[in-house]
């Protein structure tokens, strides 16, 4: 959420919406990260755990590592990698697109 805040901040937009946003994201995404990956076979937890943390941030991480200790750790991975990407990316392509 911090993130999100900073980058929705340099872009003009309301801090507060895009907190909520990313927060109730995350816990949708905790919520089914499980069932999704148990319906489509996913049993690798380097997958699983890249997977609640890219799309679930910081809740998905935790729900991740409640799973398995290398699930929560490919989580903190992808969160931090989604962090960066995210902070670098979104601006530019704000900028490309609002020309």
């Amino acid at each position: 959420a911090g993130v999100a805040m900073g980058i929705s901040e340099t872009l003009g937009a309301n801090p507060a919406i895009t907190a909520v946003a990313t927060v109730l994201t995350g816990i949708m995404g905790a919520i089914v990260v499980t069932p999704t990956m148990n319906r489509l076979g996913i049993t690798d937890f380097r997958a699983r755990g890249f997977a609640a943390g890219l799309a679930s941030h910081g809740i998905g991480t935790a729900r991740a590592f409640q799973v398995d200790e290398v699930a929560g750790t490919f989580a903190g991975i992808a969160m931090g990698l989604n962090a960066l990407v995210t902070s670098l990316l979104v601006p530019v392509a704000a900028t490309l697109l609002l020309r």
